[in-house]
């Protein structure tokens, strides 16, 4: 049973909400955060990336930058800038990439639910990362971002988002990369019922995007539920802000990697190591994006490479390990190139496939990175069937898209 509960947001007067809404805070770094809010004293990213106020060089964990994400969240409320709800609502939000929609019922989930693994993970949370958010979320006493999570579709729940969105929405517009943002009140107390009530008979709710965020909320939560003698379980505190998308309409892009250097190897080597279980195949200059599953896209010494892992190497009956992801890390990265914990080394980095092949031959080229791995996109399916095993994913495997605006809806934990 998966609890769906009602709140009273705070989001931006109207005709503020393309200036206030901005990209999640780990989208950004804190000089890109700067450019962006440059003549734009409205943006969100005052609260989820508060530096932008601050002196450069300011310790991103420090108080004084939690302590700034407070007051610009209070003062966007004193001024007006951000109003809130007279009564709790559910809302639908639809974000429009080119001809792709997708459709999230936007609403509270339960810390209980986190904890009881009724929402299921398929990552671990780096520990710095999440002190990180943890401290953001109680300093500020909100869930400034939403968590991104997805559920099996229901055709009940389809059916009343497709009567909600017939209505006028309250927000519509389009960002500054081109993607569109529609919001929707759910004021139909009937209708909002009627979902909370579609949600209690689902089994499972599965994270997406959002781990940090999600594990932070839980742990803020269960911070003042001890702190708090008269604690009830129905205080704000423990129900944390996301978005619900049904498993069909979500788009998962590749997660690549870039590896600084062949850790001592010879080009001859590298390719002798490749042999052993994957078929290669030179392609040339042009860039070659992985086709289907079990295909890789390999650019090194200006020339791109298919690399086909041979099926009788994968135990397609594990999960994890039936990933193209893990049987790169496990029989490439680790013992060729020495990267034995992604999360903690520095010779790699990851790429979201946002940015296209171009990146991966750039950042090559540049002499920065050696050699760069262009993976076939994780499945949604993939990702639950792992999930439900109880498992998690090599760090840094799915990468979605589009990403979910902070600003346009905030969850104050006292309200």
């Amino acid at each position: 049973m998966a609890v769906l509960r009602k709140f009273k947001a705070w989001r931006p007067q109207k005709g503020l909400e393309r200036k206030v809404a901005s990209y999640p805070y780990d989208v950004l770094n804190s000089e890109e955060a700067r450019e962006l809010v440059q003549g734009n004293p409205y943006s969100f990213l005052h609260v989820v990336k508060p530096e932008v106020d601050l002196p450069v060089g300011t310790d991103l964990y420090s108080q004084e930058i939690y302590d700034k994400a407070r007051e610009n969240f209070e003062r966007f409320k004193s001024e007006g800038t951000l109003v809130q709800e007279e009564t709790p609502r559910l809302y639908i939000y639809r974000q429009t990439m080119g001809a792709r929609e997708q459709y999230g019922i936007v609403g509270c989930v339960s810390v209980d639910d986190y904890d009881n693994d009724v929402i299921k993970k398929h990552e671990y949370t780096r520990p710095v990362k999440e002190k990180d958010r943890i401290a953001h979320v109680d300093v500020t006493n909100a869930n400034a971002g939403p968590i991104f999570l997805t559920y099996k579709a229901q055709k009940p729940i389809d059916a009343m988002v497709v009567r909600i969105v017939d209505n006028p929405p309250v927000y519509d517009f389009e960002a500054e990369d081109g993607i569109g943002h529609t919001l929707w009140i759910v004021e139909d107390d009937d209708v909002a019922d009627a979902l909370v009530a579609e949600f209690a008979g689902l089994e499972y709710l599965y994270v997406a995007d959002g781990h940090h965020r999600s594990a932070s909320a839980a742990k803020v939560a269960n911070k003042r539920k001890g702190e708090n003698p008269n604690h009830t379980g129905d205080e704000e505190y423990n129900f944390f802000l996301a978005v619900l998308f049904p498993d069909y309409q979500l788009n998962i892009m590749d997660y690549n990697r870039v590896l600084k250097d062949l850790h001592g190897h010879t080009s001859e080597e590298l390719f002798q190591a490749l042999g052993e279980n994957i078929t290669v195949e030179k392609i040339g200059p042009e860039p070659n994006k992985p086709q289907q599953k079990g295909e890789i896209g390999m650019y090194f010494e200006g020339n791109w490479h298919k690399l086909i892992i041979k099926s009788e190497r994968v135990d397609f009956d594990d999960p994890v390990g039936s990933l193209d992801i893990s049987y790169l890390q496990n029989n490439l990265l680790s013992p060729f190139f020495g990267i034995t914990d992604p999360r903690t080394s520095n010779d790699i980095d990851f790429i979201g496939g946002i940015r296209g092949m171009a990146e991966l031959v750039k950042l090559v080229d540049s002499d920065k990175f050696q050699v760069a791995f262009a993976m076939y996109p994780t499945s949604i399916q993939e990702l639950m069937k792992i999930a439900d095993s109880g498992q998690v994913m090599p760090p840094k495997t799915t990468w979605f898209e589009p990403k979910l605006r902070s600003g346009l809806l905030v969850h104050a934990l006292d309200d």
